[in-house]
């Protein structure tokens, strides 16, 4: 195992091939270990120079509506009245706990996803 810390695009280019060579390796095996700690340091790179920022709620439910061809309609069982959905939607309206608590359960959008209020 030659493992070697990732400085830039370049050596985590080569984390990577390493990490597709290595990718069949039974657990319990040297190459399996060497495979975790791969991981981490491919993780670890990528957190520090590629950021995910915090997701956008109501990103996310226009997202579940596109993926399950949803309208606005058929979030009045979880957010309430029409004009209530059309407020969310719009950004007028912030979500309440209890319509998180109702997206998450009735269209399985990560909890996650739903409590960033950038809404």
């Amino acid at each position: 195992m030659n493992i070697q810390p990732i400085h830039n695009d370049a050596d985590l280019d080569r984390a990577f091939a390493r990490l597709e060579e290595l990718w069949a390796a039974e657990p319990g095996t040297p190459e399996a270990d060497e495979i975790e700690v791969l991981s981490i340091l491919i993780e670890k790179y990528e957190d520090k120079h590629f950021p995910i920022g915090q997701s956008d709620p109501i990103e996310a439910i226009k997202f579940r509506m596109e993926q399950q061809g949803l309208t606005p309609r058929d979030l009045e069982a979880y957010i309430g009245s029409s004009g209530r959905v059309s407020e969310v939607l719009n950004r007028k309206r912030k979500l309440s706990l209890r319509m998180i608590k109702s997206l998450h359960e009735g269209l399985r959008i990560p909890y996650e996803s739903l409590m960033s209020q950038t809404a």
